[in-house]
């Protein structure tokens, strides 16, 4: 088993360990699901996402696609895809991070610390700096209609698609002095 195997393994498995609930896709170790909950005191309090996570052969060394599967509305998701626009997964990605730190701290500053002016989600940007009460409320709204717990049922997997989630779209985000980085 090559180093990568071993720590992609590693990986999963503290992940695993952790409180996020983890759905394998197919038997291997390269994809799979994670239900994410969204910060407390946030906006997106209550809401519980399904996010897809692909491993490439070159994980660690190489940043995981991730891409949320059921909607959310912010300013640095592209809604349709799910795709997510956070500079430390698609520029700044380092070994020294785990999938464990996606979930604890990249993904729960992406949603406390939007960032609308580099959006994938052009109308969430533009309703966030126009009006951040109506932004708030449409988040609310998202939460309550998409993103409730039984609505990410295992039942779903067989409708996802095959689209490789966050690395399909280029943004240049600056999140890196908001985001810090990971402890080793």
């Amino acid at each position: 088993m090559s180093s990568p195997s071993k720590r992609r393994e590693m990986d999963l498995m503290k992940l695993m360990m952790s409180d996020y609930k983890v759905d394998m896709i197919n038997d291997g170790m390269q994809e799979f699901f994670v239900h994410f909950h969204g910060p407390n005191d946030s906006i997106y309090q209550g809401g519980v996402w399904k996010v897809r996570v692909e491993l490439t052969e070159a994980y660690p060394y190489k940043s995981p696609s991730i891409g949320f599967t059921n909607k959310i509305y912010h300013p640095n998701v592209d809604e349709m895809s799910g795709s997510v626009c956070l500079d430390v997964i698609n520029q700044t990605w380092s070994p020294m991070f785990d999938l464990v730190n996606i979930f604890e701290v990249f993904l729960p500053q992406l949603l406390l610390y939007p960032n609308p002016s580099d959006p994938l989600n052009g109308e969430a940007a533009s309703l966030m700096m126009r009006d951040k009460n109506a932004y708030e409320q449409k988040v609310k709204e998202y939460c309550e209609r998409y993103a409730k717990a039984e609505d990410i049922s295992p039942e779903e997997e067989e409708e996802e698609s095959d689209e490789e989630p966050s690395d399909a779209e280029v943004c240049d985000s600056g999140d890196e002095a908001i985001m810090g980085h990971a402890d080793p």
